[in-house]
């Protein structure tokens, strides 16, 4: 099969796609045909040597995928051969076939394209998990989203709509805000052009109650003092770059919380909480009341391709390849 093997830490266009032998089956594991993989930063840090996660050598990159059940291992009873299956691993979906632990996979609906269902489990399971668990929102409140157009950010737009938010959508273009409005948001913000906090005083006249970051860098320090007393600021990730360091003052004199967001480390801890988050985000999307965007797709051996789009900051939703 064709997969995107890493032999050693690199920048990702240094990497190859290349003809391996197809990983044997386990026990409680299947295997899927691959149609569909979602590109996530933290693939890029991956291959990079520069994520928290360092897969031995040789390793398959690619943490997400969409495709068919063509083989179920030893003691699997509630998946069959034929089934469209969503799995988010880690590694290995950069490839023409995976095998994957079957209590990971998810079912996915008959309207649901593979690119969508590629691109879907990581970042609408986040955001889900933020919104929900993470931020005691009550309707009515504003949520500011930073990376709004992004693959979580869009999601965050999205979600925090339907579950009854004036959502504020804050990227670095019209463009980009455009596709905000689309996804419900209420107000926009080109903080490339605009004064992040000011701006959010203007439109809330106290502060946002939740700040959803999944950029950090120099913008987290005006999003944090945008808040108004008791504010919530959920610390998603760090695409802009540099981890923010911020004054504990600031959340002093305004009782703000500062919460963790790390989805991935949270499905362990609770696998039952995350499968009825799962199957309600497969509810709304039956309904029509969330849509997947796709923002572009590239073929597995021009992964290099979708990797820039990211970096360079042109992706508005997910990216996928497709095998």
């Amino acid at each position: 099969m064709k997969a995107l093997v890493c032999t050693e830490f690199a920048p990702f266009s240094s990497h190859k796609v290349i003809e391996t032998e197809a990983p044997k089956i386990k026990k409680g594991h299947v295997r899927i045909a691959i149609k569909a993989a979602g590109v996530n930063f933290p693939d890029i840090l991956m291959v990079q040597g520069q994520y928290q996660v360092k897969p031995p050598f040789p390793f398959i990159a690619g943490a997400e995928c969409a495709g068919d059940i063509i083989e179920v291992g030893e003691g699997v009873s509630h998946l069959k051969v034929g089934q469209r299956v969503a799995a988010l691993p880690g590694v290995g979906c950069f490839a023409e076939e995976a095998v994957v632990p079957a209590e990971i996979c998810v079912p996915i609906s008959d309207k649901m394209s593979y690119e969508e269902a590629a691109g879907f489990v990581m970042v609408y399971a986040t955001s889900y998990h933020a919104l929900k668990d993470r931020s005691d929102i009550k309707p009515g409140e504003t949520l500011l989203v930073l990376g709004a157009a992004g693959g979580v950010g869009l999601t965050a737009v999205e979600l925090g709509k339907h579950m009854g938010l004036n959502v504020i959508a804050a990227a670095s273009s019209q463009a980009k805000l455009d596709v905000c409005k689309d996804y419900g948001a209420d107000h926009g913000i080109n903080y490339v052009d605009e004064d992040l906090k000011a701006r959010v005083r203007e439109i809330t006249g106290k502060g946002a109650d939740i700040c959803y970051d999944p950029v950090g860098d120099k913008f987290a320090e005006p999003a944090l003092r945008s808040l108004k007393w008791g504010g919530r600021y959920l610390v998603i990730g760090f695409a802009g770059g540099d981890i923010p360091k911020v004054a504990f003052n600031w959340m002093l004199l305004k009782e703000l919380d500062v919460r963790g967001i790390h989805w991935g480390a949270w499905i362990p801890r609770n696998p039952k909480g995350h499968m009825e988050n799962m199957a309600e985000l497969m509810g709304l999307y039956e309904q029509g009341k969330i849509r997947p965007r796709v923002s572009g797709a590239h073929k597995l051996e021009n992964f290099a391709d979708a990797m820039t789009e990211l970096v360079e900051r042109k992706v508005m939703g997910k990216v996928v390849l497709t095998m």
